[in-house]
């Protein structure tokens, strides 16, 4: 293999990353607020100019025969109790030649099992920087496997701290993410950075249009007041509690619909349960959509309300802000550093403000200095702020690595020829 030379970066210089591993085990055709976060991170820095290889699991629902450019699959099974997640289980000998082959810059995981720990030992290997996105409040979700009994919170600090010790960095998508960690003991650099999202997609001049057709395939006329719940349908999203307040807002708003956008394990107990309280023909499943059809059910709803208190970073939040659509979601301190003004949403720790908050952006219109206000807000959320702010993270993470090692030069590389 040629050797390549790398020469000290002038001040002023530009400064590139040619080639980026992103390591994960879910990635699209899954469905996930994780899936969607990569997807932007990689989009938006193909458009900056840089390489990005996705090395991931197989999926039931990609061919083996199908052709992704920059995506490399790896044999793996469903994860346990977790069965629309997937963990790989052979594949790290693979993964290293592709890695060399492709000339790596930077390995940047995106989970704590089989890809991520597979990318850690690929980086040592390489002498290239590990920078790792830490997204799961696994505490949230020790349910699923034995309904908590066998994996017990203490257990998750453990995983945390082995898999992140000599970490090169740590992105922190909130300080509720940062708190924990730090928590922990991680003694990792740890930098916080929001996920952000391509608002272009949600601000589609053509999705009114479409939108207004579902309404009506939905059965919704022009006026109808549409509040929106959308995520995966996963009993630690608390969608019950938002059924249980529809009766009260119906009191005030008798022609509210809820519409619940999504699929999951808990479908079934939410079907039940509207059932059970007589609220069939105010609720509707749409079940699973694809990703590319998201933004045109923000733009048909009224107002999005959530009751899910384990959110780390809240891509639905800020894809709704995109949109224009207000935000009702239960408080936490995520959504304290996302809602910092009305004209964005408000957050509820109680029923009956859910209530009261939800009707109140239902019935009250937008003004023009709420709209100047989630202009403000949408900067910040931009997937180019967000991808500019992880580029400055991979190069000082060079520049720590190389310290570290005590070269005498820097690991900026420029275009191969």
């Amino acid at each position: 293999m040629k050797l390549v030379v790398f020469k000290p970066v002038k001040q002023g210089q530009r400064r590139i990353i040619v080639n980026i591993g992103l390591f994960t085990d879910t990635y699209f055709p899954q469905v996930s607020g994780v899936a969607t976060s990569i997807k932007t991170l990689r989009d938006e820095l193909e458009a900056q100019g840089h390489n990005v290889y996705i090395f991931t699991t197989t999926d039931p629902k990609v061919s083996k025969d199908q052709v992704e450019p920059g995506i490399y699959r790896f044999a793996s099974v469903p994860f346990v109790s977790f069965t629309d997640r997937r963990i790989a289980v052979r594949g790290l000998f693979k993964a290293y030649r592709l890695a060399k082959e492709l000339n790596l810059d930077i390995v940047h995981n995106q989970t704590e099992f089989s890809l991520g720990w597979m990318g850690k030992v690929i980086a040592k290997a390489l002498h290239i920087p590990c920078i790792h996105t830490y997204h799961t409040m696994y505490q949230d979700y020790l349910h699923y496997i034995a309904n908590g009994r066998i994996v017990k919170p203490k257990n998750v600090k453990q995983m945390a701290t082995l898999y992140l010790a000599h970490m090169t960095g740590v992105i922190a998508p909130s300080d509720r993410v940062l708190n924990v960690l730090e928590g922990y003991g991680v003694k990792a650099p740890i930098r916080v950075i929001p996920t952000g999202i391509n608002l272009g997609r949600y601000q589609d001049n053509d999705s009114p249009l479409v939108s207004q057709q579902l309404r009506k395939e939905l059965g919704y006329t022009e006026e109808t007041p549409v509040i929106l719940s959308l995520s995966r349908l996963a009993f630690e999203k608390n969608i019950h509690e938002v059924i249980e307040a529809l009766p009260e807002i119906l009191k005030q708003l008798p022609t509210a619909q809820l519409l619940i956008v999504g699929d999951g394990p808990a479908k079934e107990t939410l079907e039940n349960q509207v059932h059970e309280m007589k609220l069939d023909s105010h609720v509707t499943f749409t079940g699973e959509i694809s990703n590319d059809a998201v933004h045109h059910y923000y733009h048909l709803a009224d107002v999005l309300v959530s009751a899910s208190d384990s959110e780390s970073q809240g891509l639905t939040y800020i894809e709704a802000l995109a949109s224009g659509l207000p935000i009702v979601v239960m408080r936490s301190p995520y959504t304290d550093e996302l809602i910092d003004d009305e004209a964005i949403g408000s957050s509820f720790q109680k029923k009956s403000e859910l209530v009261e908050k939800t009707v109140q952006y239902l019935t009250t219109p937008m003004s023009k200095e709420d709209a100047n206000e989630r202009t403000r807000k949408l900067k910040e959320i931009s997937a180019e702020t967000f991808v500019q702010r992880v580029v400055k993270y991979y190069h000082d993470c060079q520049i720590s690595l190389a310290e570290s090692e005590h070269e005498p030069i820097n690991l900026f590389r420029g275009p191969r020829g």
